[in-house]
C-alpha cells in the first residue's frame, strides 16, 4: 500500500489546514450549545437545540475535517490532482463554514430564510468540491482499495447532500414529504455511505503504515465499499417495508461492525511498543462504533429505540467514533504535513526537525485525555442529563480549545522554522555560487 503514495504532489500546507483549523471551532460552540440549553437539550434529538448540536459535529467538525482530509489524500493516495485548487479550495471551505453556521442557526430560530441560505451555500459548496474531486478522480483506475473507496465516497456524500436538500425544501411545508424517512435515509447515508466508506479507504492505508499493522485482509478491503452502497441502495428502495427493511439496516450495521473488528484485531498485532495517542483515539472510536451498533441491536427489538437509545447511539457513532478517529489523525496528518512542507522548503541544504517536536506529546496527551473524558461526562449526560449535562458541555468546550491550541502550536511551529530556513537558505553554497 504504501508503494501508491506520492508526497511530491501534495497541496499547498493552507489547502488542507484551513479545514483541520475550522473544524474544532464548531466543536467548540457545540460545548457552548450544551452550556446554553443544558439538561432541556437530552429531552429529545428532535429539539431544535439537539439538531443543532448534531450538525455543529456533523457538518461543522466531521465535514470540515473530511474535507480537509480528502484535498490532502486525493493527489498523495491516488495520484488526482484536483483542478485550480487555490480557487477551488477556499470558496468551498468559505461556503461549507458559513453554510454550516446558518444551519444551525435555523434549527435554533426555526426561521426559513436561514434554512434556505444554509442550503444554497452547502449545496453550491459541496457540489463544487464533489465535481472537483470527481473530476480528479475520473481518469484514476481503481488499482487498490484506498482509490477504490475515495471514488464510492463521493457517490455517498452526493446523496446525504441531496436528501439534506430534501428535507430543508420539506420543513416549511410546502410539500408534503416524509420528514421522518427522509431523515433515517439522510442520516444513515451521511454516517455510512459518505463517513464510513471515506474512513476506511484511508484506514486501509493510515492503519498499516502509521500504527504498524499488518494489512486488512485483501477480499475485506477489496469488496467493503462496494458491499456497504449496495446494502445501503437495497435499504433505500424498501424503507417503505418494514420486514426487508429492518433486515438490510441490520446488515448495514454488521458491516460497520465488521470494519471496526478488524481494524481492532490489527491493532493486536501492532509492532509498537507502546500505543501512541493516535492508536488511543482509534481503538476508542472502534469500540464506541460497536458500542453503538450494539445498542442499535438491542433496540430494534421493541417497535423503536428510546429516546435515551436515539442519543446513546448518536453520541457513539458521532463523538466517540468518528470524533475520536479524526482526532488521533489530525495528531499524525498535521505534524507530518508540516514536516514535509518544511523538508522541501529547506531542500537538500537542511534537515527538518522531528515531527514529534511540532506538537508537544504531553499537550497531546493532555488533549486526548479530556476528549476522553468529554466524552464519558457526554454519556453520563444522556442518562442523568440533569447532573451531567452542564460538565459535559463544559468538557467538550475545554477539551476543543485544547485541540485549537495544538494545531495553532504547529502552525506557529512551521512559520517559525520556515523563516529560520529562509534566513538561512542565501547562505548556502548552492545560493552563493549562483
Amino acid at each position: 500500500m504504501q508503494a501508491l503514495l506520492s508526497f511530491a504532489q501534495s497541496p499547498p500546507l493552507d489547502a488542507p489546514f484551513r479545514f483541520f483549523l475550522t473544524a474544532p471551532l464548531f466543536a467548540i460552540l457545540a460545548g457552548m450549545l450544551m452550556l446554553w440549553g443544558g439538561p432541556d437539550l437530552f429531552a429529545s434529538r428532535w429539539t431544535p437545540a439537539a439538531l443543532a448540536l448534531t450538525h455543529l459535529i456533523s457538518v461543522g467538525f466531521m465535514l470540515q475535517v473530511m474535507l480537509g482530509a480528502m484535498i490532502q489524500i486525493l493527489p498523495v493516495f491516488a495520484g488526482a490532482n484536483l483542478l485550480r485548487p487555490r480557487l477551488v479550495v477556499p470558496v468551498v471551505h468559505a461556503t461549507i463554514a458559513l453554510g454550516a453556521l446558518l444551519l444551525v442557526a435555523g434549527f435554533l430560530s426555526q426561521q426559513a430564510p436561514a434554512f434556505w441560505l444554509a442550503v444554497l451555500l452547502l449545496g453550491s459548496g459541496l457540489a463544487l468540491f464533489i465535481g472537483a474531486a470527481g473530476h480528479a478522480l475520473h481518469h484514476v483506475p481503481a488499482t487498490n482499495p484506498t482509490i477504490n473507496g475515495l471514488k464510492l465516497a463521493l457517490p455517498g456524500l452526493s446523496v446525504t447532500v441531496g436528501l439534506g436538500i430534501l428535507l430543508a425544501v420539506g420543513l416549511d411545508g410546502a410539500f408534503a414529504l416524509p420528514l421522518l424517512q427522509l431523515t433515517s435515509l439522510h442520516l444513515v447515508w451521511g454516517f455510512v455511505g459518505w463517513g464510513v466508506v471515506l474512513l476506511a479507504a484511508v484506514a486501509f492505508v493510515v492503519v498499516p503504515m502509521f500504527q504498524l499493522t499488518p494489512p486488512y485482509p485483501a477480499w475485506f478491503a477489496r469488496c467493503f465499499a462496494w458491499l456497504v452502497l449496495a446494502l445501503l441502495c437495497c435499504w433505500t428502495v424498501t424503507a417503505r417495508w418494514p420486514g426487508p427493511s429492518s433486515l438490510l439496516a441490520g446488515a448495514v450495521v454488521l458491516s460497520v461492525a465488521a470494519f471496526a473488528v478488524h481494524t481492532l484485531q490489527l491493532q493486536r498485532c501492532s509492532k509498537r511498543a507502546r500505543f501512541d495517542a493516535t492508536q488511543h483515539c482509534w481503538r476508542l472510536a472502534m469500540l464506541c462504533t460497536l458500542a453503538a451498533c450494539a445498542v442499535w441491536f438491542t433496540g430494534v427489538r421493541g417497535p423503536s429505540l428510546t429516546a435515551r437509545q436515539e442519543w446513546l447511539c448518536g453520541v457513539l457513532a458521532l463523538f466517540g467514533g468518528f470524533m475520536s478517529v479524526m482526532i488521533g489523525m489530525l495528531y499524525k496528518i498535521v505534524p507530518f504535513l508540516v514536516w514535509l512542507h518544511l523538508q522541501n522548503l529547506g531542500g537538500v541544504h537542511f534537515l527538518a526537525p522531528n515531527m514529534n517536536k511540532v506538537i508537544s506529546a504531553p499537550q497531546i496527551r493532555y488533549q486526548m485525555q479530556a476528549h476522553f473524558l468529554a466524552l464519558a461526562l457526554l454519556l453520563a449526560a444522556v442518562v442523568w442529563p440533569r447532573w451531567f449535562a452542564y460538565p459535559a458541555g463544559l468538557a467538550i468546550l475545554i477539551a476543543n480549545l485544547w485541540l485549537l491550541r495544538n494545531l495553532l502550536a504547529a502552525v506557529g511551529f512551521y512559520r517559525q522554522q520556515g523563516q529560520k530556513i529562509a534566513a538561512m537558505l542565501p547562505a548556502t553554497p548552492a545560493t552563493a555560487s549562483r
